[in-house]
C-alpha cells in the first residue's frame, strides 16, 4: 500500500505565517489553485480513494483533487489534525518552536503525541481501506506539515525540513512497516 502525504493548500495565515495549528483556517485562492496543481501531478497513477483531515483547508484540497481525479471523497481521519499550538493560535512565532512545550509556547501539543496521531492515522488509513482497495492500492492523504514532517521524522529516524503547501511527499508499508519514499517530491535515497 502507497500512501501520498499531501499538505493542503495554502491559507491567509500561512502567507502571513502565523501558527494555524487545530485553528480551522480556510484556503485562499492561491491555495485553490495549489489544491488543483497538485491534482495535476497525481493525474498520472491509479487512486483507489483519497481520505483527509477533517480541517476544512485538508478537506477543501482534497475535495478538489477528488473532483478533478475523478474519484470519491472519502473519510475524514481526526488523527490527522494539525499540531494543536494552543494559546499560540494566530500568532507569528518569533524564537524556535520547541519539541515540548516551554515558556514562549506554554500549552502546545508535545512534539511525541503529534508523530504518535500521525502513525496511528496511517496505520487506521491501511486497517480501513486494506480490506477495500488491496494491498497494491494508492490512497492521497491530505493533511498538514507538521503532522507530515513530525511523522516522516519518527518513521525515517532522522529530521525532515518544512513540508510546502500542495507538496507530495510519499510513504509505502513493505515487510511491515513504513518507509519513506519522497518528500515534497523529491526522492528519498535508500541510504538516507
Amino acid at each position: 500500500m502507497r500512501l501520498e502525504l499531501i499538505r493542503h493548500g495554502q491559507t491567509d495565515w500561512n502567507a502571513a505565517d502565523k501558527l494555524q495549528g487545530s485553528s480551522d483556517i480556510p484556503l485562499n485562492a492561491t491555495g485553490r489553485e495549489q489544491a488543483h496543481a497538485a491534482a495535476e501531478l497525481l493525474k498520472d497513477f491509479d487512486w483507489s480513494a483519497i481520505v483527509s483531515s477533517p480541517l476544512g483547508r485538508a478537506r477543501e484540497t482534497a475535495r478538489i483533487i477528488a473532483s478533478q481525479l475523478g474519484i470519491e471523497l472519502g473519510a475524514a481521519y481526526p488523527e490527522l489534525i494539525e499540531r494543536d499550538y494552543a494559546s499560540r493560535e494566530g500568532t507569528v512565532a518569533t524564537t524556535k518552536i520547541p519539541d515540548e512545550p516551554n515558556a514562549d509556547f506554554p500549552d502546545i501539543e508535545p512534539r511525541a503525541s503529534v508523530a504518535h496521531r500521525g502513525l496511528g492515522a496511517l496505520r487506521d488509513i491501511r486497517e480501513t481501506r486494506l480490506p477495500l482497495d488491496g494491498e497494491d492500492s494508492n490512497i492521497v492523504v491530505v493533511c498538514h506539515g507538521t503532522i507530515i514532517r513530525f511523522l516522516l521524522s519518527a518513521i525515517l529516524g532522522r529530521e525532515v525540513g518544512h513540508i510546502h503547501n500542495a507538496a507530495a511527499s510519499t510513504v509505502e508499508w513493505a515487510d511491515g512497516g513504513w518507509r519513506v519514499l519522497s518528500i515534497n517530491g523529491a526522492l528519498v535515497s535508500a541510504a538516507s
